[in-house]
């Protein structure tokens, strides 16, 4: 009878993950109608940050793709060498071929209380704003140093910022998925991503959710001075959701995935698959599980609050949920296993939207619960980490927690 309650339980948690928590495994939400969005009046002024630590590998195209923006309106571009020991400057001048847009900033050691890449984007602002400059600008892109921004990327960006006037859009960019190790855990991390921030939560005024991608964030620099700039959010490991809290305190915000380009297919898994284009995608490359491991261990645990009660709490909520309906379905009988059954393919159905977004199987579904299996440990790693007093680490340094400022308890 235990079993039955438990194959009950997971399949009523698979009803509320479909139906109750704002369709996000249908992975709709992205920026396909920026076409057909009207332009403004008069194009807005943007000035885009980059932090960049030895990110010579990739600076280079970030750089020349924004710089070969068709943006119409004024545009700038500060990258913020931060203490690279790999050229990265020297990479990010020689992309940008004397464009006199680019600045190129040295950043100075981390301030205490202050993550590394927040430290990093504070010294490109204030280099951007500081008197004697051009003047401030209407709006900031933060996008990172290994960001491949297509030709329109910025305009298609402030057309829904100014159309809906949204003080925040984010756009999160296509990761790269061509290793075995990214075919198996990427798409699940856009797929965990969603479940836990619904973006059509995010986007709606009247909803408490906020969140954004750090990777591609345009905001209303009005908006964001009015929220404080970057001071309140120092310290937090999972900056692009905490920045995205603050600003929808100012106004309504968008978050979307970054659609491919339908004018280029893909072949099915197994083929030659060609590198689908998107309007942001990733440079980065996940060869193995360990670069994955650790992305996701950086701040796995800061989204718990560092709280051990949490923890617990959440990975006993993940085995019932991904764990328990395979383990039914396999070694229970009668009703537990089909309701165990009934919930395992739940959820192979739930990712299969994810899947086709990368071109990948829909018998990966049914994987899912070992995939889960791979991020609670990951997790759990993230726990074990902070507990060694190594948490969020960024680029070899130690998270703000370390600093004792009360600055750095923002998660």
């Amino acid at each position: 009878m235990s079993m039955i309650w438990l194959a009950l339980a997971a399949c009523l948690a698979w009803l509320v993950l479909l139906f109750g928590r704002g369709w996000f495994w249908l992975a709709r939400d992205d920026d396909r109608d920026a076409v057909s969005l009207p332009d403004p009046a008069a194009w807005p002024s943007v000035t885009a940050v980059v932090p960049a630590r030895d990110e010579a590998a990739t600076i280079g195209i970030t750089v020349a793709s924004l710089l070969a923006q068709d943006y119409p309106g004024e545009f700038r571009l500060v990258v913020v060498d931060d203490r690279s020991s790999d050229g990265t400057g020297d990479v990010a001048r020689a992309a940008a071929a004397g464009d006199p847009r680019l600045l190129v900033v040295r950043g100075g050691a981390r301030a205490a209380g202050w993550t590394g890449k927040l430290w990093a984007l504070e010294q490109g602002l204030r280099e951007a704003l500081a008197e004697g400059m051009a003047p401030a600008p209407d709006y900031l892109l933060f996008t990172d140093a290994d960001i491949r921004h297509a030709p329109d990327s910025l305009r298609m960006l402030v057309r829904r910022a100014v159309h809906g006037r949204r003080v925040l859009v984010s756009l999160m960019a296509r990761l790269r998925c061509d290793s075995a190790a990214e075919r198996w855990l990427v798409p699940a991390f856009i797929f965990f991503f969603q479940m836990l921030y619904p973006f059509r939560w995010s986007n709606d005024p009247r909803a408490r959710t906020a969140a954004a991608a750090g990777g591609c964030v345009l905001l209303d620099r009005g908006a964001f001075a009015a929220a404080g700039g970057l001071g309140p959010i120092r310290g937090a490991l999972i900056d692009d959701c905490a920045l995205a809290r603050q600003m929808k305190r100012q106004g309504p915000i968008w978050l979307g995935l970054s659609a491919p380009d339908d004018r280029r297919g893909e072949a099915p898994e197994g083929l030659n698959r060609p590198r689908q284009a998107a309007r942001v995608e990733s440079l980065r490359p996940y060869e193995t599980v360990g670069p994955i491991r650790r992305m996701v261990a950086r701040t796995a645990y800061a989204q718990l609050g560092y709280n051990p009660a949490l923890l617990a709490g959440m990975l006993l909520a993940l085995a019932l949920v991904f764990l328990a309906p395979p383990l039914l379905a396999l070694f229970a009988g009668g009703l537990a296993s089909a309701l165990g059954g009934l919930a395992w393919a739940a959820m192979a159905v739930a990712f299969l939207p994810t899947l086709r977004r990368f071109g990948l199987s829909p018998l990966r579904g049914i994987a899912l619960p070992g995939i889960a299996l791979a991020y609670m440990a990951f997790t759990l790693d993230s726990a074990l980490a902070e507990w060694r007093g190594r948490g969020g680490m960024w680029k070899g340094e130690a998270g703000p927690r370390m600093d004792g400022d009360a600055g750095s308890r923002v998660n």
